[in-house]
């Protein structure tokens, strides 16, 4: 039997378990390179126990400048060895991740043409890049052995060259974008072939030399399908000592990656044709949305791979490998498959980190919260949503006696609220946890009661600490409603159902442009409602495009029957009616609307804390904000009463909206 947990032998060198921590971008570096902020964030997983790190990758040509932060390979040498000698003494393997983007980049950093196989503009930037000339072919070549040189002579394990979604090696597999009349088009895997000679005999054969191959673009008419991929393998499965099976191309670059409408684990019958096209001649990695230690353990008893890529999920639960090899995975903080901070390739350029444990990507600032505090106090935590629980469940581990009183009937405020309908189900695993964590912890937790300004008095005799997450609360809409509509919150709405609602048309109001008001309408088209989702924006569910969804999203939407009303400011809803006008023109039109559902921003709920200010506070009800933002204050306050600093605190723009 393979265990998850256990060591792997890979040509000479020994994995300590065969999880993988996968390349993907950070935006840690200052400047190009592999800095201090890569080493703790790549230790921490160590730490955690990590067969294997692969460091972001670097483009191994400075043509290739694809984000703003994207480490360059020439320059990364310290940071490739500050990395070894964090990892190497945890057993650890670091392999250096190395690509370079293509036509698939950026041209924004660089101000330099993109390379690519063809002249074929990309399908996302629509520019139109270069078509490599054998010059540029060959600096290719040695741009990857230089790396590879660098990185092995930095004390690396050896690297990853990246063949996949978004890379160049991959766009010349591709019929999609290779449609060249020489060598390089009649053998589309010729230059892949050369890359890993190349490589090999710059690294020699001590050193491990992965490929990330992707193997189907979901592109049939053109694409690289399985059915060429088990051709590549069969021909690359001799060339190198591991392959990671992906999949993802120019017209789904967001299936390599997805978020939870995606079920996990989606890779499953594609690594095992990959496996089986392998024959034994290399070992094969599962990667795509394995974030559950038991499918991934039910993927290496199948048969399906050798080794496992958990990214996400080690982003989300560093120690995520120990508490497996505890016998503890139950405490392992859930991946919710959210991307909302651990997807940053944007022009914010956000520092990767998870919701659910933000010092993830911020270990050199944000402080470790293990450890047992000399002068234990009594706590009182009035709200039960995440930034209370969060607060409990870091002063509880502390040593401290926590009592948290919830007005709602059970604990997990609007985190539990939302986790209905399409892909939102995995958000309550997240509020599940914490109230595990507390409970487990010895927090008392009281829900269906209500707490008074005496109960916050009481609590602060004898030294005792209060903290109030008390939440959110509706705002006002800003436009005539009469009585001829219901009017409700999403936040009330998907806490009670759709019982009791009346007949009728559907209108759901989404001024943020968020997951929200998306989500709301999926949900309610799904029980069985007829819905028109409004918004001011020119496309649906606007702020997506940070997490990968956007136009997922709206294929969703249309496929589903949700009628968009785009660019449209809701005025006014009288007698059925709504009237709508549009952004540009000004132009009117009337909507029917029985119901009206509220998704725009709501206010802090801090009647308490004005009563008593000075109050130490976290979460909606400083501002209604992220989830991330929410459990990061709520954990800042539980080190503030820990340390003894009891300030008010300093607000987090970190996140976006959840």
């Amino acid at each position: 039997m393979r265990r998850l947990v256990d060591s792997l032998e890979l040509s000479g060198r020994t994995a300590p378990s065969r999880v993988l921590f996968g390349p993907h971008e950070t935006n840690l570096a200052r400047g190009r390179v592999i800095g201090d902020r890569h080493v703790a964030y790549y230790q921490s997983r160590a730490t955690g126990g990590a067969g294997i790190v692969v460091t972001e990758t670097a483009s191994v040509h400075p043509s290739d400048w694809p984000y703003e932060r994207a480490p360059l390979a020439e320059s990364c040498g310290p940071g490739w060895s500050a990395v070894a000698e964090a990892c190497h003494p945890l057993g650890t393997l670091v392999m250096a991740g190395l690509g370079h983007s293509g036509g698939q980049g950026s041209s924004a950093y660089s101000q330099s043409v993109m390379w690519a196989p063809s002249r074929v503009a990309d399908v996302v930037s629509r520019e139109m890049p270069v078509e490599m000339e054998q010059a540029d072919i060959d600096a290719l070549v040695t741009g990857f052995a230089d790396a590879a040189r660098l990185a092995v002579s930095s004390g690396l394990d050896g690297v990853e060259v990246d063949a996949g979604y978004s890379a160049l090696l991959r766009q010349f597999h591709s019929g999609l974008t290779n449609q060249r009349a020489d060598a390089y088009g009649t053998d589309r895997l010729r230059l892949t072939r050369e890359v890993l000679e190349a490589v090999r005999s710059a690294i020699g054969g001590s050193h491990l030399l992965a490929i990330r191959l992707c193997c189907d673009e979901l592109a049939p008419w053109a694409g690289v399908t399985p059915e060429h991929a088990v051709e590549q393998i069969d021909a690359l499965a001799p060339m190198v000592d591991l392959v990671v099976v992906v999949r993802g191309g120019p017209y789904s670059a967001s299936a390599y990656r997805p978020d939870a409408h995606t079920p996990e684990a989606f890779n499953l019958d594609l690594c095992r044709q990959m496996r089986e096209a392998a024959a034994g001649r290399v070992p094969v990695v599962l990667q795509g949305s394995v974030v559950d230690p038991d499918v991934a353990q039910v993927a290496l008893d199948d048969g399906i791979c050798d080794l496992v890529e958990m990214t996400r999920a080690q982003i989300a639960e560093p120690r995520l490998v120990t508490l497996v090899r505890q016998g503890d995975a139950s405490r392992a903080r859930p991946c919710i498959l959210c991307n909302q901070a651990c997807h940053v390739r944007d022009n914010r350029n956000p520092i990767v980190s998870c919701v659910g444990e933000p010092r993830s990507g911020h270990e050199t600032t944000e402080p470790a919260t293990e450890g047992t505090d000399d002068l234990p106090r009594d706590v009182y935590v009035v709200g039960a949503g995440v930034a209370g629980l969060e607060c409990a469940r870091v002063l509880s581990g502390r040593g401290h006696q926590v009592r948290v009183v919830e007005r709602a009937e059970r604990a997990g405020g609007a985190l539990r609220a939302a986790a209905v309908g399409p892909g939102r189900q995995r958000m309550a695993a997240l509020a599940e946890w914490l109230v595990a964590e507390c409970e487990l912890q010895g927090v008392t937790i009281e829900t269906g009661r209500e707490a008074t300004l005496a109960d916050l008095d009481a609590a602060r005799t004898d030294g005792g600490e209060v903290v109030v997450a008390t939440g959110s609360r509706p705002a006002p809409v800003a436009f005539p409603v009469d009585g001829s509509c219901l009017v409700i919150d999403a936040a009330s709405l998907l806490a009670c159902g759709t019982d009791g609602l009346p007949a009728g048309p559907v209108l759901v109001h989404d001024p943020v442009g968020g997951p929200i008001g998306v989500g709301v309408a999926e949900w309610l088209v799904g029980e069985g409602r007829e819905v028109a989702l409004v918004t001011p924006d020119q496309i649906a569910g606007t702020l997506l495009s940070l997490t990968g969804d956007l136009a997922d999203a709206n294929t969703r939407l249309q496929q589903t029957g949700v009628t968009r009303q785009l660019r449209a400011l809701l005025r006014e809803v009288r007698s059925g009616r709504a009237l709508l006008e549009d952004v540009w023109t000004g132009e009117q039109r009337h909507i029917a609307c029985a119901v009206l559902v509220n998704c725009g921003h709501r206010l802090p709920e801090e009647a308490l804390y004005l009563e008593r200010p000075g109050t130490l506070r976290a979460g909606d009800c400083v501002a209604p904000r992220s989830v991330l933002d929410a459990i990061l204050e709520g954990r800042r306050r539980a080190m503030e009463i820990s340390t003894g600093i009891g300030a008010e605190p300093t607000h987090s723009s970190m996140g976006v909206a959840s």
